[in-house]
């Protein structure tokens, strides 16, 4: 049977990157059980436009659990108090009639807030765009199994990709780091052969980018292990740390027809 929750809402509010932010209180009532957080919102925010009020900004796309759109605080815990959950997809069904949930945007000076509660995640496309790419020789398409791989390695890599970048670990972390971000993005190339011809050139110039985004150092917290809602765990970081190391010992880009940085 189907149930509804009376909650109040303690959101908050910010008019643009400029402004000062603060929480207002809002009430949420006749909320459906099978309602998802997102649709909530959704509510709420037709309730505030009926009155002619500002609705409360947000950031969402697939509503799938895919995109990692959906990033906001609940409760003090990023993505909400369901494990490996994301926003779009806790259900009401994981809160109680009469609950008060604090609601934020994400905490780290590398993701300013441009309103309510979204944030500027630009950071981790920088990283991304710093070398998190493999090289495409055109021409044909090769064979599916033109090139092995260990079946240890593309479990590895595609634990790696599940990764959606939505900067959970990033607002979990006390330090702000983005270690467990990225070094999902290296692992998952760096396991792979179509991933070799980049792999310590790649995994340097993407941790030099985290580093000029002013992202904090991992000082293994965990926290961002617990937040990730798609279960990325420690091993990823501890294995772009041991290329990392190669790479500043032996990478030498001139041997590869690269610029010395």
């Amino acid at each position: 049977m189907e149930k509804h929750l009376n909650l109040t809402l303690q959101v908050w509010r910010q008019k643009d990157a400029t402004s000062e932010g603060t929480f207002v209180e809002y009430a949420a009532k006749h909320i459906s059980t099978e309602m998802s957080f997102l649709e909530m919102l959704d509510v709420v925010n037709e309730d505030l436009i009926h009155k002619g009020e500002d609705p409360i900004a947000f950031d969402h796309d697939c509503r799938e659990g895919i995109c990692g759109m959906c990033s906001m605080v609940i409760n003090g815990r990023p993505h909400g108090p369901k494990e490996r959950t994301t926003t779009c997809q806790l259900h009401m069904r994981s809160f109680s009639d009469g609950d008060t949930i604090t609601i934020e945007p994400w905490r780290a000076k590398p993701f300013p807030v441009l309103k309510d509660l979204i944030v500027d995640r630009g950071a981790f496309d920088r990283i991304i765009a710093a070398g998190g790419f493999v090289s495409v020789p055109t021409g044909s398409p090769q064979d599916a199994n033109a090139l092995p791989i260990p079946k240890l390695n593309a479990d590895l890599a595609m634990d790696a990709a599940a990764c959606i970048g939505c900067g959970a670990c990033v607002a979990a972390c006390p330090n702000a780091s983005a270690m467990l971000f990225l070094s999902a993005k290296v692992s998952h190339l760096g396991l792979l052969p179509q991933g070799q011809p980049e792999r310590y050139s790649r995994v340097r110039d993407m941790v030099g980018q985290m580093d000029a985004e002013a992202f904090g150092t991992c000082t293994n917290h965990g926290e961002c292990e617990a937040a990730c809602p798609k279960g990325i765990t420690l091993e990823t970081i501890a294995r772009m740390n041991r290329d990392y190391i190669k790479a500043s010992l032996t990478y030498r880009p001139e041997a590869v027809g690269g610029a010395a940085g």
